[in-house]
């Protein structure tokens, strides 16, 4: 009589590829072939049906680990970032997503909070759960990670990183041009958090153009943000400290879309008016900015666009494509009610 293959004990909490293999009557490699789709494996047709119907009715799922180990891909993608929030992150996030998700990727998201100490660990953390890849978005990466990398708004240039940044010198064109137009002269500049990584590179190109404009940067018009904070809370305290030492500004180029909406709420509790008084002027175009009052002038990232490019690079990158070191993205100015010409200064409270 031929042996009877046995059966997999109903206590068993998780099936491995082994226990699947006796059950079968078949050889562990065999198994792992036909659940990997390995090419070029000479297995009938009836052996892979059989072997999948057998996955399916015991909920066997491949080790990632194991898989990683034998040099297969597990279609796992880690993503580093801050924070999710309703911005920047999450919409830059959105955009990779429905890319891994149309070419059948899982992935990880984890956050850090732009603690050093976890920018270092996580990447090592997410190669020992298999993942293929790292996106980071708004991280600023100390050196090569352990697995092929994409960065979306990473400055810092590793050989093998490829980095997704917005073009920040026309950024800053689009943005003091337009403010320059309108007569605005006398302009307070919020500068981003050290730990944000498009900070630095933003601030060299807003002051190159200002130059350029013969605008003076005078520093008690030149407001320091430093708080980790993706709410409109970020703008307040700076707008309101700034209007303690003076109110002769006529306009704000705020950091990003939710200072500048907390921008506009600390001139409002000031008794000032936006644009009739000051203008501002925002950064990013998150979906809240056209939908406040007044709706808000910013510089348009297509967040969503360099996710999805960011994504879709990083699976080139693992298919072993030739992509550059720096993809630039460009930005776009979106004139909304939140600026205005110049006026008169009749109106305009003093010390």
């Amino acid at each position: 009589m031929p042996k009877k293959p046995p059966s997999i004990p109903a206590s068993a909490r998780r099936v491995s590829l082994k226990m699947l293999a006796e059950y079968l009557d078949l050889s562990p490699a065999t198994v792992s072939f036909v659940l990997n789709n390995a090419p070029g494996r000479s297995i009938p047709p009836a052996t892979r049906e059989r072997v999948k119907a057998a996955a399916k009715k015991f909920g066997y799922q491949p080790s990632l680990i194991a898989r990683s180990l034998q040099g297969l891909r597990t279609q796992t993608i880690g993503i580093l970032l801050p924070e999710l929030g309703e911005g920047y992150h999450s919409q830059v996030l959105g955009g990779a997503a429905d890319v891994l998700m149309q070419e059948g990727y899982f992935f990880f998201t984890a956050h850090h909070r732009h603690r050093k100490d976890l920018v270092a660990e996580y990447p090592r953390l997410l190669q020992a759960r298999g993942v293929d890849g790292i996106l980071a978005i708004d991280t600023q990466l100390e050196g090569l990670l352990p697995a092929p990398t994409v960065s979306v708004a990473g400055h810092a240039e590793f050989p093998g990183i490829t980095n997704v940044i917005l073009d920040h010198h026309r950024a800053a064109e689009l943005a003091l041009g337009h403010l320059y137009r309108l007569g605005h002269r006398k302009i307070a500049y919020m500068h981003g958090q050290p730990f944000s990584s498009d900070s630095q590179t933003r601030w060299q190109s807003t002051m190159q153009v200002a130059r350029a404009l013969s605008l003076e940067v005078p520093n008690d018009l030149i407001i320091q943000l430093d708080k980790d904070l993706n709410t409109p809370e970020l703008g307040y305290p700076g707008i309101h400290q700034l209007l303690l030492r003076r109110r002769d500004f006529t306009a704000v180029l705020c950091f990003n879309d939710v200072s500048a909406i907390g921008s506009i709420r600390a001139l409002h509790d000031a008794g000032l008016e936006v644009p009739a008084d000051v203008s501002v002027l925002g950064f990013d175009d998150i979906q809240a900015a056209a939908y406040i009052v007044p709706s808000l002038t910013t510089i348009r990232q297509p967040l969503q666009h360099m996710g999805a490019l960011a994504a879709s690079s990083l699976l080139k990158k693992l298919a072993h494509e030739k992509l550059p070191d720096i993809i630039k993205v460009d930005p776009e100015l979106v004139v909304r009610e939140s600026t205005a010409q110049v006026r008169s200064a009749a109106r305009r409270h003093t010390p």
